[in-house]
């Protein structure tokens, strides 16, 4: 029997891709990966739901180098896909040899994402994986170059498809034939294509040469603001973020919080000079329901002591880009 390793994200594409190989007989086993910008319950989920196996791999070291430094540049905003893409088959390939598979499939479509799916690109993410010949598109399959199972008979060419362009109404049409009701929206999983991530991502590659996990999770979390290129403060929005960022605190930080006022933690990683902390504590104060304009005390917490600083709620001043 044929052995297919494919990607798996959860989404439309990738699931038909598989109904696809499954209608021809092929045993199928899912691929995919965990990064601190996309995780794989998705795909879990909908492997499950196809009845296949699935490989999950934490590929946040090697995801982290590409990018940075993308060899192929990054889409509209700091998703690095066409390396991306050849990192994950790279890692799929891998998976491919373990278990003496026969080729490796995504649910890619020709011209979907103009930069990263048309003919040229989809050639260099096959080059670059290391698995030329052998990576099957069944999606689009009949537009692209014979591949290497398809010319030995192990996958029929004349049961694959050739789907082209942004609309998607041929793939509604299938998960319609399928009873395929549940799937993850064209690149929702990925926060590296959500702008607002993208710029905070951006912003802490360009003035933090050396970060920890713990940096990336706090760009998921209430409002970034950068008070100078070595300080950045992150408030809280919500009641959510405010245990987020409880939580986050670590030894050499700062943690604010208006004494006697609703509002929100605000925390400076790694710490900041006086003059920080002030401009940091009128910050927290804006963002509270203290009254403008009076002086305000703010607790200020270290790991291993409390103080107290009076400030009011307008900061003495902040650059126009604050917020990231």
């Amino acid at each position: 029997m044929t052995r297919a390793i494919g990607l798996i994200s959860g989404g439309l594409d990738s699931i038909l891709a598989v109904k696809i190989l499954l209608e021809q007989g092929l045993e199928v086993v899912g691929v995919s990966f965990t990064t601190p910008f996309f995780g794989s319950q998705d795909a879990e989920k909908a492997a499950k739901t196809l009845g296949i196996s699935v490989r999950v791999l934490d590929i946040t070291g090697p995801h982290l180098d590409v990018l940075r430094h993308p060899k192929y540049g990054y889409g509209s905003n700091m998703n690095p896909c066409i390396d991306c893409h050849a990192l994950m088959l790279r890692e799929a390939g891998r998976v491919m040899e373990e278990v003496k598979g026969d080729l490796l499939f995504t649910g890619e479509v020709l011209g979907q994402r103009p930069m990263s799916q048309n003919k040229t690109s989809l050639k260099v993410v096959e080059k670059e994986s290391g698995y030329a010949g052998v990576i099957l598109r069944p999606l689009s399959a009949k537009l692209l170059p014979e591949t290497i199972p398809e010319k030995e008979g192990k996958v029929n060419r004349e049961k694959l498809l050739d789907i082209k362009g942004r609309s998607r109404k041929r793939q509604l049409e299938l998960a319609k034939r399928y009873n395929i009701t549940e799937y993850l929206s064209p690149a929702g999983g990925c926060l590296l294509t959500d702008p607002i991530f993208s710029r905070r991502l951006r912003d802490l590659f360009q003035n933090q040469g050396d970060f920890t996990m713990r940096d990336i999770e706090l760009l998921k979390v209430g409002r970034n603001l950068r008070i100078s290129p070595s300080v950045k403060v992150i408030v809280g929005r919500n009641a959510e973020d405010n245990e987020k960022i409880f939580k986050m605190f670590a030894p050499g930080d700062d943690l604010l919080k208006v004494e006697g006022y609703p509002g929100p933690l605000l925390l400076i990683p790694y710490g900041g000079a006086l003059a920080d902390v002030t401009t940091a504590a009128s910050i927290c104060v804006l963002y509270s329901d203290a009254p403008k304009d009076e002086e305000i005390v703010v607790k200020w917490r270290k790991y291993d002591e409390e103080k107290e600083i009076q400030v009011r709620s307008s900061p003495p001043s902040l650059p126009s880009e604050l917020l990231v």
